[in-house]
């Protein structure tokens, strides 16, 4: 599981900002999951009071939005979501795609008290 690993760096950068904004306690973290990014997201929720204590993050509420993971078909330009057509074009039952938008993770926003 690396979301542990992954979820201790992105607390470092949000108390690393925090610090350089002055802010002492956050309420709220808020982070952008794509469907295709290999984060999974009940990991993430799964491990993150653990990675969060002890740290100014340690009342907080985690929220974590799925972006989804589009594609446009390479025959047809149809766009479509992958994980839901198996990565197969709906129109033109095509396999071959480019990702437009689902291998993202961010950090969308901290909210403070």
């Amino acid at each position: 599981m690396h979301e542990l690993g992954v979820i201790l760096q992105i607390i470092e950068r949000v108390e690393a900002v925090a610090v350089e904004n002055e802010i002492t306690d956050i309420q709220t973290l808020v982070l952008q999951i794509g469907e295709l990014s290999s984060m999974i997201p009940h990991y993430v929720e799964a491990c993150y009071p653990a990675a969060v204590e002890g740290t100014m993050l340690e009342n907080s509420e985690l929220v974590i939005e799925i972006l989804p993971g589009n594609g446009r078909c390479m025959d047809c330009s149809t766009i479509y979501n992958l994980p839901a057509h198996n990565n197969h074009c709906p129109k033109c039952n095509g396999t071959k795609f480019e990702v437009l938008s689902g291998l993202e993770f961010n950090i969308k926003e901290i909210v403070a008290c």
